[in-house]
């Protein structure tokens, strides 16, 4: 027999909701449709009338997920998937049969009563959604129709105990057969027969659950809807020890207990598989009379079976106006979550593998479910692992990266196949963009709505814990970034103090009433994103014990070495919407707050790395040098803190002038970057702008290396956004569709292609050049100690030309102890009196070419758009890089007159004199094939010689 679960309308012949039409409506699954959107829509809609490209993003389900069984459409894709036809006038139509578009089979067109559309443009950036709550727009499918009058469909309703519930119900299309139950039991009805049903349940004691079917000829429509009755809460100590969430029981794996902190709710049911979602007042949770907290225990629980759970909190008493008497959600503690929304994709895409499916653990449930799974074998984590010593602040070189973004799978597998990508580049730490659970699937993740669980879009927990234990035993951390300035609106943190006037299960522009006690209900701060959570609700500082949590399951869960605190301007309750100049300036709530917790950071891990994303300007600025010297000992305290230097640095690339010196400070606490996932690209800057490397990638890339030098090697701690190493030279506002949009649309958060990993780019010489080059600055910084405890100093007074110097010694020492970088941001070669600190054998530390100094300030050659770095003692690191020993390159003969030969085919050869001036290139050498040097004055040069793999040696060559 045929079932169909929806909400009923009236039978019309065409049906235009706000700018929405559908014609014929209502429609059967198997009819020919046509939808029409009209960009004149007014509210929730960014997409313009003078739009060149609508698409609908739509999908097909039942009551419970109007998107459940199919979804059609690429989001951020301009592949054809739903792409309207422009009717002129801002209308765009789309004609399809639901069955054959959704490629629905015989069960699901027989299921499927709701049908979900969204219109975007071509990159996804604007989007067009239903006023005024901006939520999908939700249509019914199939032709007969059945309304329920006396109820709305998947809603709960308190009652006293006693009650009488009446159901009134209507259809069209005929006489129905009406059948209704409660719990599963039949309830007794009169009129059963009829297009007009009423029957009512007389003394209500208990919860239930209320299924209404109707029937005419083979086709049967449910509608469902739960009471429950008001109860006596039991006011019951609770056991000590116990933290908000979830609570495991160290020696009995089928228990465990349950604790919410939810001020100002009168009773809280908690439902869940184990009482097949239909809680009973022994699902009732008890009250600490001292704390408030609600709490239950849950037993006789099977170890290692899945296990899914909601709060129902009800609120009867002195309630808000516009908040819901009962709110479902999630626990806000969860350290994993299913969701209706999310998790289809996720399974689709085989990325989780073993997830439970949503609508078999929670059948006939919405929103999200607490997941949990008691006796499980915890990870065994690696004695690297366990026993991991960061690197020193100021030797860190942090890279930060998207995992959407990294790769095809868009994995943590994706991330571990790299590790020696990583590895070989020598960076020591890296910083994920947030991970923790955010809203959709496709995300930078600053949209956090669980901030202990995991995201399931790039893998499971074990997943991630498998890449930090493969990094620690390659010697680098790992860095979180943590939004833990806002939530978004599926957080239970919103959810369970929600305003709903419209009753959509959603919350309203203002989302949350003034009971909340973990959310501000307007912003206190000027960058306002998502609801605002409040730091400051003394006594009972619910949002500060919600924070430490989360340092605590990251660091103690994950090990996590550390955490990058996005929009720390937001930690302040001083300011107001709009407020530029107080949120900006000195905030003496926002210091002690973030010193407090950082100092908790720390109580879980004394080393663990506190970064600040303040980015200060005047007061501000102040409040980053208060932090940088709070508790600093060393390496192992202060708070460090961003500093951006993208305009400098790409102005450097250009050729002018520009003073990067504020890349590091005497603190050693600011971390000094040229790129991150919020500043341009700045090689796209470099060919893009106006400046000598404008529409010359190749003389970019060529001084991308040149940058490093005057980047990698000042001290203090540095980071790059990832693939700069490679040369990524597309704009961070790249669409989808390979345009470059800063503004209708802003494509910033579009997902980016990935050529880094495939042709031409894994052959590109200029942009394997740059990986190289990064990777030798990188090593010689982080292992070299006069980075770690010298000093530096600038000299900028050459445009285009500046020089670092960097020492813990003038004068001569048999460790390195002075460097000096040299750089030529310019089109001609460079001829500087270098002004060695004294004479004697100096050494090019990018190949340990020895350079004689006869004279302190005698003067090197430089090509066009490169660089030199010379220090007083070669380098052992980079001795490493030569050929394997059991096949050794032979240089002969030597001493030579004419010419000399190699043993092996190599890529490129090149002759330096002692002084450091490059005076022959041979490219593409031949084994045993003769190198003349006929032309070259006797005496004794240097020949650097390159694989095509990449690895260099050098040997001494005597000219007779």
């Amino acid at each position: 027999m045929k079932k169909i679960f929806y909400l009923a309308t009236l039978l019309v012949t065409h049906i235009f909701f706000g700018q929405v039409s559908i014609s014929p409506y209502p429609f059967d699954v198997n009819q020919q449709i046509t939808i029409s959107v009209n960009l004149g829509q007014s509210q929730c809609n960014s997409i313009p009338i003078s739009a060149n490209k609508v698409y609908m993003h739509a999908g097909i389900g039942n009551d419970t997920n109007a998107w459940g069984y199919s979804v059609v459409g690429n989001w951020g894709l301009d592949n054809g998937v739903g792409l309207m036809t422009n009717q002129g006038n801002g209308v765009w139509s789309i004609t399809l049969t639901p069955s054959t578009y959704f490629n629905l089979n015989t069960t699901q067109q027989n299921a499927a009563t709701k049908m979900g559309l969204v219109f975007r443009n071509a990159s996804g950036s604007q989007e067009m959604k239903n006023p005024p709550s901006c939520q999908d727009f939700i249509y019914n499918v199939g032709n007969f129709q059945v309304t329920l009058l006396s109820h709305t469909v998947n809603t709960s309703y308190l009652i006293n105990s006693g009650s009488d519930v009446n159901i009134v119900a209507q259809n069209t299309g005929g006489n129905a057969t009406y059948s209704l139950t409660a719990n599963n039991s039949p309830v007794s009805c009169s009129n059963t027969v009829t297009n007009f049903f009423t029957c009512s349940d007389t003394n209500i004691t208990s919860n239930k659950t209320y299924v209404l079917s109707a029937t005419i000829g083979a086709t049967t429509i449910t509608k469902q809807f739960n009471v429950i009755v008001i109860p006596n809460v039991v006011n019951a100590m609770m056991p000590t020890g116990l933290v908000d969430g979830i609570n495991y029981d160290e020696f009995d794996p089928t228990k465990v207990t349950l604790v919410l902190n939810a001020p100002a709710k009168d009773f809280i049911y908690v439902a869940g598989n184990f009482n097949n979602w239909q809680p009973t007042t022994a699902h009732l949770m008890k009250k600490d009379p001292t704390t408030g907290k609600y709490w239950l225990e849950l037993t006789n629980l099977t170890p290692s079976a899945d296990y899914a759970y909601q709060y129902w909190i009800c609120d009867n008493t002195n309630r808000p106006a516009n908040s819901p008497a009962i709110v479902k959600t999630a626990d806000p503690f969860s350290t994993l979550v299913l969701s209706p929304y999310d998790d289809s994709e996720i399974i689709n895409l085989g990325v989780y593998p073993g997830l439970p499916t949503y609508n078999l653990i929670a059948a006939g449930q919405e929103r999200e479910v607490t997941y949990f799974k008691t006796g499980e074998t915890p990870y065994a984590w690696s004695t690297s692992s366990q026993n991991f010593t960061k690197p020193s602040k100021k030797d860190l070189v942090i890279y930060e990266v998207l995992v959407r973004d990294f790769d095809t799978n868009r994995t943590y597998q994706d991330l571990i196949n790299k590790i020696n990508h990583f590895k070989n580049l020598g960076i020591n730490a890296i910083q994920l963009m947030p991970v923790m659970e955010f809203e959709g699937n496709e995300s930078w993740g600053y949209n956090t709505v669980y901030h202990l669980a995991l995201d399931k879009r790039y893998g499971p927990p074990n997943k991630l814990k498998e890449f930090v234990d493969l990094c620690h035993q390659n010697g680098i951390a790992v860095i979180l970034d943590v939004a833990l300035n806002h939530v978004f609106g599926r957080s239970p943190l919103v959810r369970m103090w929600m305003q709903d006037a419209d009753n959509d299960g959603w919350g309203d522009s203002v989302p949350t009433t003034t009971e909340n006690p973990y959310i501000n209900q307007y912003a206190k701060h000027s960058y306002s994103v998502g609801s605002d959570l409040n730091h400051f609700n003394e006594p009972n500082n619910l949002t500060n014990t919600y924070v430490v949590r989360t340092l605590q399951q990251w660091i103690q869960e994950f090990k996590i070495d550390g955490f990058r605190w996005d929009l720390t301007k937001g930690f302040t309750n001083q300011c107001s919407a709009g407020d530029d100049a107080c949120t900006n300036g000195y905030r003496s709530d926002r210091v002690a707050k973030m010193k407090w917790y950082a100092d908790k950071q720390w109580e879980f891990d004394p080393n663990s790395y506190v970064i600040f994303e303040h980015l200060g300007v005047g007061g501000s600025a102040t409040e980053e040098a208060e932090w940088a010297a709070y508790n600093a000992n060393g390496n192992t305290k202060g708070i460090m803190y961003w500093k951006k230097m993208t305009d400098n640095y790409a102005s450097l690339l250009k050729g002018n002038f520009t003073d990067v010196s504020g890349v590091t400070n005497t603190n050693n606490r600011c971390i000094g970057y040229a790129e991150s996932h919020d500043e341009e690209r700045i090689l796209y800057k470099a060919i893009n702008e106006a400046g000598q490397t404008q529409n010359d990638l190749p003389k970019a890339l060529k001084r991308m290396q040149t940058l490093g030098s005057v980047f990698f090697l000042v001290p203090g701690p540095k980071m790059i956004w990832h693939f700069s190493e490679l040369g990524w030279n597309n704009s961070l506002w790249q669409c989808s569709n390979g345009a470059v949009s800063y503004s209708s649309p802003d494509c910033k958060l579009d997902t980016k292609p990935q050529p880094q990993w495939t042709s031409p780019w894994q052959t590109d010489t200029n942009r394997q050049d740059v990986y190289s080059t990064f990777s030798k600055l990188i090593k010689l910084r982080t292992t070299e100690n006069v980075f770690e405890n010298g000093q530096h100093q600038w000299d900028l007074t050459t445009t285009g030309k500046p020089r670092l110097s960097v020492w813990n010694a003038t004068t001569p020492q048999s460790t390195l102890s002075y460097v000096l970088a040299l750089t030529n941001f310019s089109d001609t070669d460079y001829f500087p009196a270098v002004g060695f600190p004294y004479t004697g054998t100096w050494y090019n530390l990018m190949d340990n070419t020895p350079v004689v100094v006869t004279n302190v300030n005698m003067q090197v050659q430089i090509e066009a758009g490169g660089f030199r770095v010379y220090g007083n003692q070669p380098l052992a690191a980079l001795n490493q890089n030569g050929f394997e020993s059991d096949n050794p390159l032979v240089l002969y003969p030597n001493p030579t007159r004419t010419s000399f030969y190699l043993s092996q085919d190599v890529a490129q050869v090149e002759i330096y004199t002692i002084s450091g001036q490059l005076v022959k290139t041979y490219n593409n050498v031949i084994a045993q094939n003769e190198l003349p040097i006929e032309f070259l004055e006797n005496g004794v040069y240097f020949v650097k010689i390159k694989t095509s793999d990449g690895l260099v040696e050098t040997k001494k060559l005597i000219k007779e």
